[in-house]
């Protein structure tokens, strides 16, 4: 899978910035969906998903110091 490639080649910094971004996206997501249903909640999904591909990411780098 390239996400996940391209996930593990990102810097630590990078990729702790990127989860902050997306974990707001993510609540921001939420929020717009309880107001009013997007038009593809698969995006909700997708997103949670992303979050805890990074969280896995930077988990594996912090027991392998």
């Amino acid at each position: 899978m390239k996400k996940i490639e391209d996930i593990k080649n990102m810097p630590t910094n990078e990729l702790e910035a990127k989860l902050k971004t997306d974990q707001a996206a993510y609540t921001q997501m939420l929020l717009n969906h309880a107001v009013s249903p997007l038009a593809d909640s698969s995006k909700i999904k997708a997103s949670r998903r992303d979050i805890a591909r990074i969280k896995t990411i930077l988990r594996q780098r912090e027991l392998n110091k």
